[in-house]
């Protein structure tokens, strides 16, 4: 996920959050330094999920103290067949979106957690920073918060059970934290790798710096490989294509 601190109080309140689960799941925190995940299962999995975030930011943190260009990478590398799983999901994700792999992070590590839940779980969500995998045996509604843009909390993006495992990614050049080259409110991708929707997300979102760039970067981001779908909210404009079913939420 990709993001920029203009807005940042309502971002670390994280209101979007009341967005996404289900009521009937259970749901808790899980926060290990940069990591913060908001979590919905069937049952209080915490304890799992604290072993399971460790073991992967280990992974992700043993390599970058191998490899020390590897978390400020802006391009796509080769896969090291060496790295750990983890590592190799995001260097993959990297070079089908054309951005540098820690594009992937928040996605690879709510994708892999995620994998580790289900094994306990029949429902499992986890949203890391905009970047969510669902695993659900009903269908799902994420609402999008898209800043100030007058659609944002105003509509939402329905996923079908059938359609599970997936993910849906965000990005934005208005809100949040992190590294982000466009001036979207919201780029929302939708993918079965929760990686490849995170490096997606945050392609798509470079791309669109006015308006004029919505209509192109929505056809450009469709030619990434294993992405099903994506939005774009920037201001009062919306923009959609692919498999993104959306309704007012």
């Amino acid at each position: 996920m990709s993001h920029r601190n203009k807005n940042p109080q309502e971002y670390r309140e994280r209101v979007y959050r009341n967005t996404i689960l289900k009521n009937d799941l259970k749901k808790f925190i899980v926060s290990v330094r940069e990591t913060d995940l908001f979590i919905g299962c069937d049952c209080d999995l915490q304890a799992e999920s604290y072993l399971s975030v460790n073991r992967h930011r280990a992974s992700i943190e043993a390599y970058i103290k191998s490899h020390p260009d590897f978390k400020d990478l802006l391009l796509p590398i080769s896969v090291d067949e060496f790295a750990p799983e983890i590592v190799r999901e995001m260097m993959v994700a990297a070079l089908r979106a054309n951005v540098g792999p820690m594009a992937a992070v928040a996605g690879a590590i709510a994708e892999c957690v995620g994998r580790d839940l289900q094994k306990l779980s029949q429902n499992v969500i986890i949203e890391n920073g905009g970047d969510i995998f669902i695993n659900s045996r009903s269908d799902v509604r994420v609402g999008v918060f898209a800043g100030h843009s007058p659609f944002s909390n105003k509509i939402s993006i329905n996923l079908k059970y059938s359609e599970m495992p997936l993910g849906i990614c965000t990005s934005s050049g208005t809100v949040g934290h992190s590294l982000s080259f466009g001036m979207a409110d919201a780029v929302c991708v939708k993918a079965r790798s929760v990686a490849l929707a995170d490096a997606a997300a945050t392609a798509v979102g470079n791309r669109v710096k006015t308006k004029r760039d919505v209509a192109d970067a929505l056809e450009e981001g469709m030619e990434i490989e294993m992405v099903q779908g994506i939005l774009i909210i920037m201001g009062e404009q919306l923009g959609v294509i692919g498999d993104m079913e959306i309704s007012e939420w």
